[in-house]
């Protein structure tokens, strides 16, 4: 069974950090992609990273805060979240896909999602 298994959510105060973890298991993905969704907003893209060779993307709206990483021997990505914001509370999504695929910053290029982690930073 496939699985993706986020963790590391929580409530914080702001220019707090938190790091989101994402457990993969059942098969292996080329590409893992962190997104997030607000209430009453669409779901937004995040950061990606190739399982092979480890290049990343990062959206504009979060680079310099947010750091996407991987661990080959636990089978995980992290999402390292900085300086956080009361505009960063939302539900946080650990998504992947098996194939390499070269646009990996919307959601139609993953095939797997995980639950959902809430984050939620006051100020």
């Amino acid at each position: 069974q496939v699985q993706l298994v986020e963790s590391g959510g929580g409530l914080v105060q702001a220019g707090d950090s938190l790091r989101l973890s994402c457990a993969a298991s059942g098969r292996t993905f080329s590409t893992y992609g962190w997104f997030r969704q607000a209430p009453g907003k669409e779901r937004e893209f995040l950061a990606r990273i190739r399982w092979s060779g480890g290049s990343t993307i990062t959206a504009d709206s979060v680079k310099g805060r947010f750091t996407i990483s991987k661990d080959n021997a636990k089978n995980t990505v992290y999402l390292q979240m900085n300086s956080l914001k009361p505009e960063d509370t939302a539900v946080y999504y650990c998504a992947a896909t098996p194939l390499f695929r070269s646009i990996t910053t919307t959601q139609a290029s993953y095939d797997y999602w995980g639950q959902g982690t809430q984050v939620t930073v006051s100020s």
